[in-house]
């Protein structure tokens, strides 16, 4: 299928209005549309659309829909709804009337995001760079030196424990069977139900060995229903995918030990991971690892993600480094002349160690080297507002790609954030101008009458 172009229409319509007529221009959000270079990113989005079938969505629209939703914190529903009564975010997304009905279904934001690959996503972190270039913001000297580190991005599960696991797994199976049509001599749904509510009391009033023998209680019951449904899928003749997949995970919850390095931790999102990061308030974190990079210094505008990445398989923080410095160099266009990290990066993989300075590092290092490495926490707060207003603290989207784009999109996010921030500055500063020309009864520009 081919795109459907966003060329402004240049041409009223006497039944609409137009957005530019009803609209601030001066808004910051109309300028931040002004700025975005939407061309370019739809010729780079353009090869995942057909030529044939039934004309797509605009790819502005669905990429604004994207940034609106990461720049305001909304889920994908709340974005929709607030689309069609918003006329600014009407504007952002390349509309020229104002629609009162909103032109897609939510669904169809998933399947975009499912369609584009990471690599094609991540260009629009260096396309947020580029716009606060050109306003301003930032510049070339403010990403000489760069902070790199590593957090964890949670996902929308439940606490895992093996009772409630091995109770999903007993549901779902039952429900699997019932699909296909086999008959289960028991479904063992009622008492597991029980016994993950006793197992939960239990270790709730510390009483460790009847919460065990309610757990072992859950595994025996699941072992039954394993052997039961695997005594009839003999008599199927093909078995369907989804049923065996079912089966599968059901095996793996009840192998499964407490303690182990592959262990599902959730039956909706098998990609999960549980991570330690050391936290005396969280000592284990389920999701999966990502990582920043920012500015040392803050530039006019603040802050900015330079690089952003989710990694499964908890990398070690010191093997993710030199990925991450060619991500940087990549987006950058150059190579940044220092590096600062915290003590997660000691023995790291980057050639170049002379560039690399740690947290606590004393050999090589000068005395301005050293005032710098003490802003290497400037990357925390960041962090934490990457993750707080930009949806990375909670990831609602599914699979491993959702977790590759959510961090993508978080990051990209923060970054017009802070360029919204600016302009409201350059508009204050204007209007302070303004004021203290008419104050003091002078011409705004010297040599104006």
């Amino acid at each position: 299928m081919s795109v459907r172009s966003t060329v402004e229409e240049k041409q009223g319509d006497l039944f609409r209005n137009r957005l530019d007529q009803i609209i601030d221009m001066r808004h910051e959000v109309v300028l931040l549309a002004k700025k975005i270079n939407w061309v370019r990113i739809e010729e780079r989005l353009h090869k995942y659309y057909s030529k044939e079938g039934r004309p797509g969505h605009p790819i502005r629209l669905m990429v604004g829909l994207h940034l609106l939703k990461h720049m305001y914190n909304l889920s994908d529903e709340a974005v929709c709804y607030r689309w069609r009564e918003n006329p600014y975010y009407q504007y952002f997304s390349g509309e020229t009337f104002f629609q009162h009905r909103f032109p897609i279904e939510r669904s169809l934001m998933t399947q975009f995001r499912d369609r584009i690959g990471e690599e094609d996503m991540s260009f629009l972190i260096a396309e947020s760079l580029r716009v606060a270039y050109d306003t301003g913001a930032l510049s070339l000297k403010d990403v000489e030196q760069v902070i790199f580190d590593t957090t964890v991005q949670e996902k929308a599960i439940t606490h895992p424990t093996d009772a409630k696991l091995m109770l999903k797994a007993i549901e779902k199976l039952g429900e699997a069977a019932k699909t296909e049509g086999i008959i289960l001599r028991q479904s063992y749904v009622r008492v597991a139900k029980n016994a993950v509510i006793r197992a939960g009391r239990y270790r709730h009033a510390k009483h460790y060995r009847r919460a065990m023998k309610q757990e072992k209680f859950l595994r025996v019951r699941l072992g039954r229903l394993l052997r039961d449904v695997e005594r009839k899928m003999a008599a199927l003749k093909m078995v369907p995918p989804p049923f065996t997949k079912v089966f599968n995970k059901a095996h793996q919850v009840w192998l499964q030990q407490k303690i182990g390095k592959k262990k599902l931790l959730s039956w909706h999102a098998p990609e999960v991971e549980c991570i330690g990061k050391g936290k005396a308030h969280k000592p284990y974190e389920f999701g999966c690892k990502v990582s920043l990079a920012t500015n040392l210094r803050p530039a006019k505008g603040g802050h900015f993600v330079l690089h952003t990445r989710a990694m499964h398989g908890k990398p070690y923080d010191g093997h993710t480094l030199k990925e991450a410095i060619a991500d940087v160099t990549k987006i950058l266009g150059k190579e940044p002349k220092r590096f600062f990290v915290d003590r997660g990066y000691r023995g790291h993989n980057y050639p170049e160690k002379h560039k690399v300075f740690r947290s606590g590092q004393k050999r090589g290092v000068t005395a301005k080297i050293k005032n710098d490495i003490k802003r290497r926490s400037a990357i925390e707060p960041i962090i934490g507002h990457v993750k707080h207003d930009g949806r990375m603290a909670r990831n609602y989207l599914l699979g491993t790609i959702g977790d590759k784009m959510n961090a993508i999109f978080a990051a990209v996010g923060f970054n017009l954030r802070q360029i919204l921030n600016w302009f409201r500055k350059l508009l204050c500063l204007l209007f302070q101008l303004l004021f203290s020309c008419a104050y003091q009864n002078k011409p705004l520009l010297e040599g104006s009458a």
